[in-house]
């Protein structure tokens, strides 16, 4: 996890203040709606009276979400800020602010620390958002990082998840499965590293794009201008954590309808797809079930197409159906089979040995 030939920093001896002071110290506020930050009993936001304010948590466990052994620090610190930012904007907000929160063992030193907070700020430094608190204690083992991420919107702006209605052309940004596939072979090269007695070095040439889907996600905090400057809202909207299907299924469930889903339609890089192949996997089944993509998956209105095609950032995958037709997977075969939720499972824990 760290070079041992490095100087260590022991967090005992600066004590919780003296983290806070040392990863705070350089905190440059952006936003306008900032009033008080880091410094005192709780942060103090001035949010205009025209506008919603939008708050979402997500929460990031070493051994459940993530593996130190190929998850460097700094990349961790920026995937925990970018997976909250990515729920606000599946809500159509703008992000405006986050509190990070940590609960540390005695395995990581103050440059541990350093190096994640790094891509902390690298992140927020990205997004234009400001870091105004959270907390930090200790843990028995591991890691454990806490990010809450507050936005805000007009009522009019604000998407739900509840909205789809029938008729409406499913979109997706961006392509699919790559984080997924990109987990596959850190796993693999990790296996084939321990296997050797740490005697043969990952190989990982080639494989750029579905590395940094895996360990460097993008919230897409572009799409929200891309549909202004399009002249869409969309109906409903949710980000691609958990898999293709599971988000589509949250959408048809909250809106009460069914839904029609193309899988020739379904966006897939040629690295993912070919990647996928290697592993003897199905590259649709990953772009279904694997998740951490971060994409948005939104419906809008029929009427809207001719406004969204042909735009390289979206693909239309499918339309919504009345609830009696059911959640349909479209083969590309034209077979048609009930489309099910495989994707990531929060609760689902491994046995303790």
């Amino acid at each position: 996890m760290q070079d041992n030939s490095q100087p260590r920093t022991e967090l005992e001896k600066l004590g919780e203040f003296g983290l806070i002071n040392y990863i705070t110290k350089n905190i440059v506020h952006k936003q306008k709606s900032t009033l008080k930050g880091v410094g005192d009993d709780a942060a103090v936001l001035d949010f205009y009276s025209d506008k919603k304010c939008v708050v979402t948590t997500d929460m990031l466990v070493e051994g459940v979400h993530f593996d130190l052994a190929y998850m460097p620090l700094k990349h961790l610190g920026y995937k925990a800020v970018m997976v909250n930012i990515s729920d606000l904007a599946a809500m159509n907000a703008q992000a405006r602010q986050i509190t990070v929160s940590l609960a540390i063992s005695n395995r990581f030193s103050l440059e541990a620390i350093d190096e994640l907070y790094q891509g902390i700020y690298l992140a927020c430094e990205k997004c234009q958002v400001d870091l105004v608190g959270g907390d930090t204690t200790s843990a028995v083992s591991g890691l454990v990082i806490s990010v809450t991420a507050i936005g805000e919107g007009t009522e009019q702006e604000l998407v739900y998840r509840n909205q789809a209605k029938e008729n409406d052309l499913i979109v997706v940004s961006g392509d699919l499965g790559a984080a997924y596939i990109g987990l596959q072979l850190l796993e693999r090269e990790k296996q084939v590293f321990l296997s050797s007695n740490k005697q043969v070095q990952p190989d990982l040439a080639g494989y750029d794009y579905i590395l940094e889907r895996q360990l460097k996600p993008e919230a897409r905090t572009d799409i929200k201008e891309l549909l202004r400057e399009l002249e869409i809202k969309p109906h409903a909207m949710i980000d691609i954590s958990d898999g293709l299907s599971s988000e589509l299924l949250h959408i048809c469930t909250a809106s009460d309808t069914g839904c029609h889903l193309y899988e020739e339609k379904i966006p897939i890089d040629p690295t993912t797809y070919n990647t996928a192949r290697e592993f003897n996997l199905d590259p649709t089944v990953c772009a279904l079930s694997g998740g951490e993509d971060y994409e948005l998956l939104f419906t809008i209105d029929l009427n809207d197409y001719d406004k969204i095609k042909g735009n390289p950032n979206f693909t239309v995958i499918g339309h919504i159906t009345d609830k009696s037709q059911g959640c349909q997977l479209i083969t590309s075969s034209g077979s048609m089979y009930p489309l099910s939720a495989q994707g990531w499972n929060a609760l689902l824990q491994k046995e303790e040995k």
